[in-house]
């Protein structure tokens, strides 16, 4: 059975860090694994005035997206030691959605910095967050790339054996944790 997985780069910039390791996640998925890039760059700043009037429909198809998936991947900078903005804006607009898409859905998180620390502080601020939205953050393996300039080639790929491994196994308990979920409600 094929995996479906929502991958979110908290960072708008094309060539940033975390897209480039968004893609190494895309090359290193199990084979049975599909990740697809989605984004939310379009999602206006949230206001309860504008969801009154009607939620935007950038929000809408995203959420239906997570919706339809078996799980979702983000991988983030941390900025201020914390959610990028966008991101933030993205999820706080995204739990507004009635169906509740995180609901129950296995999360992973990694994240890529060039400082030492590689997104750890903004990766617990995230899973604090998904607490409320009863999400099923993975706790294993944790992803936090620091130094991660230097672990790109010039093309944007991720060169490092060890962090391609880790990023591999996360993804392989990401499926883990789906096939569980599967298993739990009785969809094999």
């Amino acid at each position: 059975m094929t995996t479906t997985v929502i991958g979110l780069s908290g960072s708008l910039r094309r060539a940033s860090l975390n897209t480039r390791l968004l893609e190494a996640a895309i090359e290193l998925a199990p084979p049975d694994m599909t990740i697809e890039r989605a984004g939310f760059g379009d999602f206006p700043v949230f206001d309860q005035d504008l969801q009154d009037a009607a939620m935007p429909a950038a929000v809408s198809e995203l959420a239906e997206r997570i919706l339809g998936a078996d799980g979702v991947l983000i991988v983030s900078p941390e900025y201020n030691y914390s959610i990028p903005g966008g991101l933030k804006n993205a999820i706080d607009w995204l739990s507004r959605d009635q169906r509740g898409p995180f609901r129950q859905k296995p999360v992973a998180i990694m994240g890529a910095s060039p400082g030492r620390l590689g997104t750890a502080r903004m990766q617990y601020h995230l899973r604090q967050v998904f607490v409320f939205l009863d999400a099923r953050v993975l706790n294993k393996p944790e992803v936090m790339v620091g130094g991660a300039a230097a672990l790109f080639d010039a093309a944007g790929r991720l060169t490092d054996a060890a962090t391609r491994d880790i990023v591999g196994r996360q993804l392989a308990a990401l499926a883990q944790a789906i096939g569980e979920r599967r298993r739990l409600a009785g969809e094999g």
